[in-house]
């Protein structure tokens, strides 16, 4: 009598055909976002420094709104707090998708974007606070500000490189940053939160709870659901969470399944919120956050000086492909998984080191860690925007050498 074996599952296969074509619609849209992201940053980073520097400054730090509501912030933190709830509402939809009705719901699948997400967080983690505790310490709080990754940065510079890469190691990138968008999410929020309201978070509930009732009965109505996410988002930021929480919250409670034969709910609001985030919320977050200085007492020689700015620099650029790529190697090392046939540990490499971009909510975090002193902080700005360069450029190399095999490959399949 013969033994049934169960087949090796094979890492990075190539997913079901409706996942692969909402990857694909996905990947378009972040490319635009990215490309949206990158022309922002540079166009901080020239007018903080030119002879106009002064009035980005002024844009940038001149207080707007009410203060008798504690809502009399800068436009730079109405867009982390404000436009970011937005891009996190969009990454709340995303999560539930992939765990409720995307690839992700089958457990071996997910193991593996899983264990690398993870990997790409304690690492980078790891990596930080080794350099503070070498250097004497004092700056424990910024331990989380490379462990994130850019998903719309990484994707473009992805989708300019690697045109002829398998589909497989696009789907890889999309879900770690998902994953990894959860594992921020959460650090924000137990972390970050240095005063707890619960008499504000406990009131947010009940609009929330609104929300959610409408949202499952198939209301799309703008005009009744905005207010009530307003009324969510201002109640989260009177608590102390910070209030981009707010957003992942109100994308957890939208039911990926509708009833009616129009569509899921939650995909109707990522078709419409998607381009608000990625072609205005978080552009205008990177225009108002990555100009800094490259000279002077916030600049970039000072940056190098500074033991935080090299501890970032070096999460993001090191520890990142380590924890990533060691993360999958341990995957496939104690369970049956195997890379997929045409697969080598250099793709897996070369986008563990694309991973290292982290440039949104890299620069969130660091905002929440570092965001009272001001000096510091412009550090960890040019440490995050060096450390994304220099994986970019990193990823691009060995990428690009890969796209190079795959065009040669697809070539002579074609020949034959």
């Amino acid at each position: 009598m013969g033994v049934t074996t169960r087949p090796a599952f094979r890492l990075f296969s190539r997913a079901s055909w409706p996942e692969a074509g909402r990857v694909a619609e996905i990947l378009r849209s972040e490319t635009i976002g990215g490309v949206l992201l990158l022309a922002a940053a540079v166009l901080a980073m020239v007018w903080a420094n030119s002879p106009y520097a002064s009035a980005y400054v002024a844009l940038r730090d001149h207080p707007l709104g009410p203060a008798s509501l504690h809502l009399d912030l800068t436009p730079a933190k109405w867009a982390g707090d404000g436009l970011l709830a937005v891009f996190f509402f969009v990454a709340g939809l995303e999560l539930k998708r992939e765990f409720v009705a995307g690839d992700l719901r089958d457990l071996r699948r997910a193991a593996v974007p899983v264990a690398a997400a993870v990997g790409g967080v304690a690492v980078p983690a790891a990596v930080y606070l080794a350099v503070d505790a070498f250097a004497g310490g004092g700056a424990v709080k910024g331990w989380a500000v490379p462990t994130a990754t850019d998903i719309a940065f990484a994707l473009a510079v992805l989708a300019v490189i690697g045109r002829h890469l398998p589909s497989a190691l696009r789907t890889f990138l999309l879900t770690l940053a998902v994953v990894d968008d959860l594992i921020a999410i959460v650090i924000i929020a137990v972390f970050y939160t240095q005063h707890l309201g619960v008499v504000w978070l406990a009131a947010a509930a009940v609009p929330l709870a609104v929300f959610t009732l409408l949202v499952r009965r198939g209301v799309r109505a703008w005009w009744a659901l905005l207010p009530l996410a307003v009324a969510v988002w201002l109640l989260v930021h009177a608590s102390g969470v910070h209030a981009t929480v707010a957003g992942v919250l109100l994308g957890l409670v939208v039911p990926v399944s509708g009833r009616g034969g129009d569509g899921a709910v939650a995909e109707h609001f990522e078709h419409r919120w998607r381009p608000v985030s990625a072609g205005v919320a978080v552009p205008v977050f990177a225009f108002l956050s990555a100009g800094v200085p490259l000279g002077g007492v916030d600049g970039l020689g000072s940056a190098l000086s500074d033991h935080v700015a090299i501890g970032v620099a070096a999460g993001l650029i090191a520890g990142k492909p380590v924890g990533v790529t060691a993360a999958t190697w341990l995957v496939a090392r104690f369970t049956r998984a195997r890379l997929d046939t045409g697969l080598s540990w250099v793709d897996v490499l070369g986008l563990s080191i694309l991973a290292g971009i982290g440039f949104t909510v890299s620069l969130l975090i660091g905002e929440l860690a570092f965001g009272a002193d001001a000096d510091r902080f412009a550090h960890v700005k040019v440490a995050v925007l060096a450390g994304s360069l220099a994986a970019a450029t990193l990823a691009a190399v060995v990428l690009r050498l890969r796209d190079r095999a795959y065009r040669r490959m697809e070539e002579d399949e074609a020949a034959a």
